[in-house]
């Protein structure tokens, strides 16, 4: 009797495929569901999968951030429950908290790094043009070299020449 079960469950499976059971929705309509852990007729556990159907955003138009971090969370399964709304917009609302003190923050670093520099006490940053790069083979090299170092924009006259071709006989 456990084989026929076992076979009616498993050709329900195939037919219909694993029964999703929606577990919420955020604020901004997505669906969030899961599909419980189950046996397939051979005998296989399935772990279970928990994913979630978008209202407007398409799988190749998905940005970080489209989705809030507590349902990204539980499907990546980094926490057991789903999130309540009420968790969502508490959490939102202690992030708008959080920027608005690091632009707090901001501010008053900047005013005080201006009184530093209109005192003297703090050394205005050098603006220095650098040439080239000191791991460079040509680096403060002037003489022409096999490699060529400049753009067609940027070619200069005799700043290239050649390879020596030891192996062609004349």
């Amino acid at each position: 009797m456990n084989r026929v079960w076992r076979l009616l469950r498993s050709l329900k499976l195939r037919v219909v495929g694993p029964e999703k059971l929606q577990v919420g929705v955020d604020h901004f309509g997505n669906k969030y569901y899961r599909i419980p852990k189950h046996e397939t007729w051979a005998g296989h556990t399935i772990q279970e999968r928990r994913f979630m159907e978008a209202v407007d955003i398409k799988e190749h138009e998905y940005e970080v951030g489209d989705i809030p971090t507590e349902w990204e969370a539980w499907i990546r399964k980094r926490r057991q429950d789903p999130p309540t709304i009420e968790e969502i917009l508490k959490n939102e609302k202690y992030r708008e908290v959080l920027k608005s003190k690091v632009d707090e923050c901001y501010e008053k670093d900047r005013l005080l790094q201006a009184k530093g520099y209109e005192e003297g006490l703090v050394a205005e940053p050098a603006q220095i043009k650098i040439k080239g790069h000191a791991a460079a083979q040509h680096y403060e090299k002037h003489e022409p070299s096999e490699d060529p170092v400049s753009t067609a924009n940027t070619f200069q006259p005799g700043s290239w020449k050649p390879p020596q071709d030891h192996e062609r006989k004349k």
